[in-house]
């Protein structure tokens, strides 16, 4: 069976290079447990190292973590779906909002339980996923500040996660002016601007931050020690927390062109022929994961010889050339991975998985 390994020391030692990161710019962080998908032996070393701020996107693992730690500040980080509410209430100290309807049924359900929850308003800044559109900010607040048993409490933004719109120094002081405007407006004190995430991380060691920007949001590069702008790891942190290790399954020499008249496979891709691949041949070895788990193309092998031929349901297709390394079937092969590679394979039943 195929495993995916999290390196305890790597963690921790990427957990401690952002502690000190943000310690010293005064700023506010939490940890993103999303791409752990609510594996309990993971959540347990995230909060074993410490953290007291965890946001996920799932309510049932925010649930979880409570279960794990009470005291842990737990974040949902999407607006809350309606047949959710009591839940969000129950298992979220804070949640993420764009939507007065949704409000109002927040702030009846925190009545119910006795509670204040605390929320967080998503404001659009250009990448057209979650958000309060900028020139709807005067007539929104008008309302919601007026609900029971819901505090505001900051201000937030999502960046680069659909149409891959980047963080700048203009965008983050927009978000501010935002911020001031509705303080002036209301008289009100908003505390957070959630500005930051792993993509804005950059920004800070550059000094590019504007400092209005006092709360962070950190998952990928915690799990992965990269610099989102660049795509290389960070100075000084670890890019081998998570690991991947797969299972030869079967080991061929075979040709390179397939055989036959082609045309569309499951996926629907069409393959190409490189004439000038005819007439040669490769050890190909089967892999014991699939499409199921992850794309090859979120696969990185350790070894520079192996090329990723392509993939189906449940199997990955390699090409090792002449085979130097002299594989066989039952070695397992050992890959970097990128973050939706990571999360299909943490999401999968089908995967061992450890810590080391």
């Amino acid at each position: 069976m195929s495993e995916l390994v999290l390196n305890r020391k790597n963690l921790a030692h990427n957990f401690e290079f952002l502690r000190k990161l943000f310690e010293k710019h005064n700023i506010e962080w939490g940890i993103v447990t999303k791409l752990l998908c609510g594996r309990n032996k993971f959540l347990q070393e995230i909060i074993q190292l410490g953290a007291r701020e965890l946001l996920d996107s799932r309510i049932s693992n925010l649930k979880k973590i409570k279960m794990i730690d009470p005291a842990v500040r737990t974040i949902y980080i999407k607006p809350p779906p309606h047949r959710s509410l009591k839940n969000v209430v129950k298992y979220a100290d804070v949640s993420f909002n764009t939507d007065f309807e949704t409000l109002k049924l927040l702030s009846e359900e925190a009545h119910n339980q006795d509670k204040v929850h605390q929320v967080i308003i998503m404001i659009e800044m250009g990448d057209l996923r979650e958000g309060v559109m900028g020139d709807e900010l005067i007539s929104f607040y008008e309302k919601v500040f007026d609900l029971p048993n819901i505090e505001i409490i900051g201000f937030g933004t999502n960046l680069n996660c659909l149409y891959g719109v980047m963080p700048s120094p203009d965008k983050l002081v927009q978000l501010n002016l935002y911020k001031q405007i509705i303080e002036l407006k209301f008289n009100r004190k908003i505390p957070l601007i959630s500005g930051g995430s792993s993509v804005t991380i950059p920004m800070l060691l550059k000094k590019q931050l504007p400092k209005s920007i006092n709360h962070f949001r950190i998952g990928e590069t915690l799990y992965f020690g990269n610099n989102l702008i660049t795509e290389e790891p960070i100075k000084g942190m670890r890019d081998d927390v998570i690991s991947f290790y797969a299972e030869i399954i079967e080991l061929i020499e075979k040709p390179l062109v397939p055989e036959g008249e082609l045309g569309e496979n499951p996926s629907g891709d069409k393959y190409e022929v490189d004439p000038s691949d005819y007439g040669k041949k490769a050890w190909r070895a089967l892999l014991d994961v699939g499409l199921l788990e992850l794309s090859p193309d979120f696969l990185e092998p350790f070894d520079k010889n192996i090329k990723l031929a392509g993939g189906s349901s449940d199997m990955i297709v390699i090409d090792l050339g002449k085979n130097p390394k002299k594989y066989k079937v039952g070695d397992y092969v050992k890959f970097k991975l990128k973050y939706m590679g990571a999360l299909g394979l943490f999401n999968s039943d089908y995967v061992s998985k450890r810590i080391e």
